[in-house]
């Protein structure tokens, strides 16, 4: 059956062809409730894009909330598949409160989340999907990736206090280089152990040409293995036509303590924030109960409200 997506507002028209983008990719579509039970997400609160969770108590006394994150109901919905792979997308509604908002939202994301014998190759088949992904909303997008560990490790050289790497890894999500060597001083750190940090910090740029100095500077603090992951994640987009818009930005970051290995942003010029977030959450999965690699990202739908239909959204 052929749908005429012309009767479809931009909304509309933009999930869809998400959908059948994943569903290409033999990604199968997953529905869930709206609604899990508060622990959940008290548990998890760090993992979450904002801290106020709506709550009612059930029928059966137990404390239950409307769904603020997709990803976690996955998680704790699904088991364990070794040796194999599952392959998910969704299209669900979220709640919560939106940055400069003054009261909860009802948001919509379409995502999708690859779990079980995650390897290189996963890896880089995601990241091919949220460039795509990106460049179905507008040809003006840009898709910031970076790897979580690599940070890691020049924050570990610096900083043995879990406070003050913290401190730090805030200013570095902020590219906030002033502010790291504020935070260094603040606590006994000496003048310039922070240096190669902020260098890493400084690089942006196509994996062409900045994947040379990462590796190098990666070689320094023992990541050279994860700066050699992050090259093969990304050697699918040289020589491609969306090229130029794959950029290596190391504040594309999520908490460390959920997040490892892989980790992205997706822009769309117009918009201001990030209309896509994503990254490897193994460290999530191992928190609550899994043995399971995983790697995923949501397309904020809402976000893209601010595109016209004539113009924007690509008809």
């Amino acid at each position: 059956m052929q749908i005429d997506d012309s009767v479809m507002n931009g909304q509309e028209r933009i999930s869809f062809r998400l959908r059948s983008l994943y569903s290409g990719y033999g990604y199968e579509r997953y529905r869930m409730s709206k609604f899990e039970e508060y622990d959940l997400y008290s548990r998890n609160k760090d993992f979450l894009f904002s801290e106020g969770v709506i709550t009612f108590t059930d029928t059966n006394g137990r404390l239950m909330a409307l769904k603020p994150d997709v990803t976690l109901s996955i998680i704790k919905n699904r088991k364990d598949t070794p040796g194999e792979i599952q392959r998910l997308y969704y299209h669900e509604n979220v709640y919560r409160v939106s940055a400069g908002a003054d009261g909860f939202r009802e948001q919509t994301q379409v995502g999708l989340e690859c779990m079980g014998a995650v390897d290189g190759a996963c890896v880089a088949e995601v990241l091919k999907l949220a460039a795509e992904s990106l460049r179905l909303c507008s040809e003006q997008f840009v898709l910031e990736i970076s790897h979580v560990g690599i940070l890691g490790a020049f924050v570990d050289a610096i900083a043995p206090d879990v406070n003050v790497k913290e401190e730090i890894l805030r200013c570095a999500g902020q590219k906030n280089l002033h502010g790291i060597s504020r935070v260094c001083r603040d606590n006994g750190i000496r003048e310039g152990a922070e240096d190669a940090l902020k260098e890493l910090l400084s690089l942006y740029g196509t994996p062409r040409t900045v994947m040379p100095k990462i590796r190098a500077l990666a070689e320094e603090y023992g990541a050279g293995e994860m700066a050699a992951e992050l090259g093969r994640a990304v050697a699918g987009f040289t020589g491609s036509d969306i090229e130029d818009r794959i950029q290596i930005d190391f504040s594309a970051t999520g908490d460390l303590k959920y997040y490892n290995g892989i980790a992205f942003k997706g822009f769309i010029s117009g918009i201001p924030g990030s209309v896509l977030s994503g990254g490897q959450y193994d460290t999530l999965m191992k928190k609550m109960g899994r043995k399971d690699r995983a790697i995923g990202f949501a397309v904020f739908l809402d976000m893209l409200e601010r595109l016209t239909e004539e113009d924007d959204f690509r008809a």
